[in-house]
């Protein structure tokens, strides 16, 4: 079998932008994968120019190989734009690979440990008593996992993040209060916070009250983590925008996190994830993947939530907290996988399980999107 051509279908799907990248082979099996750098999708689509020009006349089943040879074939190897053109079309091969042998992905990575995985969902209200109701639907739809926003986080322009811990905080523990101690509670701060905010949240909520806090400040340093880890009990739960097992490192060698926030779709698709969820064992670390974009992201980070002993949640943006923004888009997708409750059942067919209408992707728009630009009220910038 030999890859004939590979196609990049940059989207419109719901509230944001989707990369979609389709490998064909010369036996009629083709395998899709998805790109998970929000934002810069077009940049994305060059690099898998790029790799194109040698991986076509290639066999999509030497998986490892290509991985190697697409990460080291440049002097400047890694960065996430590389990595996640490299997602992508790993994915993709693994879908090749599984509908060729008549196997789901599931079984190239091992076989499965669990049948049906467990989902987070999260609440789109701001703190407040929308917030609450959000979390109590969620919890009489069957999820006992679920992420919290903090305040001011729905803002688009300005962001003054001591102006809004006190409320966050208040808010957290008033959910905790009226859910009960039963259900996982979490918060993500979308690395917003400095140090010294994200322990003065923190320590504002008596202990118990959050099972991990996602992202509160950003990663380019592990001593901040570490400095961070000696001011609070909450666990961690990080790793979103790392790009390689390298990246994840020194937070599993030193024991900084608890939860692997481990993004299929940038990491370097599901040879490299296999890679850092044996790692995260060794160190008790589990795994709780990001997923955010669409169906292709869902199926592939399902088979290797399936795949691996070490999961804790996959998250999940179909919850009724959260259908409004269209992440599921049934016209372009029309078999994926679904939440029955709050668990996905893992497929059973060959590859992904997943079938993509390449007519309406093909009269789907791409529409250029920002991630907002924050300022202070200063006017410096500061993290989205």
């Amino acid at each position: 079998m030999k890859i004939t051509k590979i196609r990049s279908f940059p989207v419109k799907v719901g509230i944001r932008n989707q990369l979609i990248v389709k490998v064909e082979t010369d036996e009629g099996i083709h395998g899709w994968g998805e790109s998970g750098l929000s934002g810069r999708e077009m940049a994305v689509a060059g690099a898998l120019e790029h790799y194109a020009k040698f991986l076509e006349g290639r066999d999509p089943f030497a998986i490892g190989a290509l991985w190697q040879e697409m990460y080291r074939s440049q002097y400047f190897e890694g960065g996430r734009v590389l990595t996640a053109a490299i997602s992508a079309l790993d994915i993709a091969f693994h879908d090749i690979k599984g509908k060729a042998l008549g196997v789901p992905v599931c079984d190239l990575l091992g076989g499965r440990h669990r049948d049906r995985i467990a989902t987070f969902a999260t609440t789109f209200a701001p703190p407040g008593p929308a917030m609450l109701d959000q979390a109590r639907l969620l919890v009489e739809h069957g999820w006992n996992a679920i992420r919290l926003s903090p305040s001011g986080h729905e803002n688009k322009e300005t962001y003054e993040p001591r102006e809004h811990i006190a409320e966050s905080a208040e808010w957290c523990v008033k959910a905790r209060e009226a859910l009960g101690s039963a259900v996982v509670l979490g918060i993500d701060y979308h690395h917003r916070l400095t140090v010294a905010e994200a322990a003065s949240f923190c320590q504002r909520m008596p202990s118990g009250t959050l099972d991990f806090i996602e992202e509160p400040i950003r990663d380019e340093s592990p001593g901040a983590y570490e400095a961070l880890r000696r001011m609070t009990d909450v666990p961690f739960a990080i790793g979103e925008e790392f790009a390689s097992k390298w990246q994840f490192l020194p937070f599993i060698e030193r024991d900084i996190h608890q939860f692997n926030r481990i993004d299929i779709c940038n990491v370097g698709g599901l040879t490299e994830a296999m890679k850092v969820a044996g790692w995260s064992e060794a160190h008790y670390v589990d795994m709780m993947p990001h997923n955010p974009l669409g169906p292709v992201c869902t199926a592939a980070t399902v088979h290797f939530a399936a795949a691996v002993p070490n999961f804790s949640w996959l998250e999940t943006r179909a919850s009724p907290a959260e259908t409004h923004l269209g992440f599921d888009d049934s016209a372009l997708f029309p078999i994926q996988c679904r939440l029955e409750g709050a668990m996905i059942p893992v497929p059973d067919g060959p590859g992904l399980g997943i079938e993509v209408d390449e007519v309406a992707l093909t009269h789907r728009e791409f529409e250029f999107w920002e991630a907002p630009h924050l300022r202070r009220r200063d006017g410096s910038y500061t993290n989205w």
